[in-house]
């Protein structure tokens, strides 16, 4: 299955983010701590150029802690200023304001230098669909200003919106390239919401997740579905299907003739792995 994905709306986006760069001061970058690098879009890098950059890993609150750790390394090493948050529940949000000032503390020292009192610092909010953008926006004005959803694609134009005196914030749509150049990183993406399911094999995505949950966590697959036995690992997509099936026997999802609906056995897997019930999990490792 290739995965690809990519609203005209997302494609206006880029173009008014470019217009809109010459007002920004520092660009948030926000990723999914569960797939760091697979959040990531290439496109952000020849849209801001050279503009400071902070990059969030987002819900961490469902992400392996040792890994966010090591992404945060990783990206430290690339030169890049990181903060772990979960903007769902506050945690690490209060801290933005002073860590987009240390990245702007140059420029704020010649202002102040000029007799010139500092401004807002005016920050640029991007991401792919579904990583958290609007649920930041909302916690960090402490009501409910822009609109959320747990579906990619809720954003759709651009806002400013401010923030007590210390920061001012542009909102855009989410951003996926238009075409995933790595296949691995779409079933990536697909399994923790950032694409439609309308667009996905589901029961092909689970499987994918399954090769990745039984190297790593098998022990928490164990006791989530009261698998007896599980192999290391999954050599094979028949494997994957086999244990697929293995869960939908264990969670009822039959139909005529005593067969699984891997559909369905696939969505409860899915939906355990994206809401953190089968706990805290990271799909990818760094390079």
């Amino acid at each position: 299955m290739t995965i690809q994905w990519f609203p005209g709306h997302m494609t206006r986006a880029k173009r008014q983010i470019e217009e809109k760069l010459k007002l920004i001061d520092v660009v948030f970058e926000l990723l999914d701590a569960r797939i760091p690098q697979s959040s990531r879009n290439p496109m952000i890098d020849e849209i801001t150029g050279t503009k400071p950059r902070l990059i969030l890993l987002n819900k961490a609150d469902l992400a392996d802690v040792e890994m966010t750790a090591e992404w945060s390394r990783h990206f430290r090493e690339q030169g890049h200023s990181t903060h772990a948050i979960d903007a769902n529940a506050g945690t690490g949000v209060k801290e933005l304001a002073g860590k987009a000032k240390e990245l702007l503390q140059e420029k704020i020292q010649r202002q102040i230098n000029k007799g010139m009192k500092p401004r807002p610092v005016r920050a640029l909010i991007v991401g792919i669909p579904n990583v958290g953008k609007s649920t930041l926006i909302n916690r960090l004005a402490g009501r409910n200003i822009a609109l959320t959803g747990d579906r990619p694609g809720v954003t759709k134009g651009q806002q400013w919106i401010r923030f007590g005196g210390e920061l001012e914030l542009l909102d855009t749509p989410g951003i996926l390239w238009p075409r995933f150049d790595d296949p691995v990183a779409g079933f990536r993406l697909a399994a923790t919401g950032a694409i439609k399911e309308q667009v996905i094999d589901i029961a092909e995505v689970a499987c994918f997740v399954l090769r990745i949950l039984v190297e790593r966590y098998g022990s928490v697959l164990k006791d989530r579905y009261g698998i007896e036995e599980l192999p290391s690992e999954l050599p094979d997509m028949q494997a994957a299907i086999d244990v697929l099936e293995d869960i939908g026997r264990r969670r009822g999802c039959l139909v005529s003739g005593g067969n699984v609906d891997y559909e369905k056995a696939a969505g409860i897997l899915l939906r355990d792995l994206r809401s953190g019930k089968l706990g805290r999990m990271t799909l990818e490792e760094p390079e």
